[in-house]
């Protein structure tokens, strides 16, 4: 876990190239925004390795750049169980990951595991949808105007904490 007023957050989908690259690329810049990128450390990962050390999905990169944000330098990698020693926020694009998630979590963990569009609708359990299979971009704007909506919530929460 990190010291106290820095936080570190972990973005978690299923094959880590289409929504917890975009959730990291999104997050950064909204960090980068409001001034707490030194303060907030992000990184993401898939709860299976099939697309390991692979760049985000062309439609990803190109929707995100298109809405301003840069995640082509991001590589796929796992989710472990020891990521849950090195962050303060697991956070699951869906209720599928979470479970899986949960299967790893070690019984010491003392951080935060959860949904991570909870920051954005509260106690209603969305998943951002996984736009993999779908026909067109549109699918991809919808994962980043829902991780937008997350990411701003997430930032009042840790506004909160490092002000305490």
């Amino acid at each position: 876990m990190s010291e106290q007023n820095q936080f570190n957050v972990l973005m978690v989908c299923l094959g880590n190239i289409c929504r917890s690259p975009t959730a990291q690329g999104i997050f950064e810049a909204k960090l980068q925004q409001a001034g707490l990128a030194s303060r907030v450390k992000v990184d993401s990962a898939g709860t299976a390795a099939w697309h390991t050390g692979k760049a985000p999905d062309p439609r990803s990169q190109t929707v995100a750049l298109q809405r301003g944000y840069q995640i082509g330098h991001l590589r796929a990698r796992q989710a472990t169980r020891d990521d849950f020693d090195h962050f303060d926020y697991v956070l699951a694009m869906d209720t599928d990951n979470l479970n899986d998630l949960k299967v790893l979590e070690p019984s010491h963990f003392q951080g935060h595991l959860g949904l991570f569009l909870d920051f954005a609708f509260p106690n209603q359990q969305r998943s951002v949808p996984d736009p993999y299979y779908t026909q067109g971009d549109k699918g991809f704007h919808e994962v980043v105007d829902l991780i937008e909506q997350a990411s701003e919530g997430l930032i009042k929460e840790l506004k909160k904490q490092i002000t305490e």
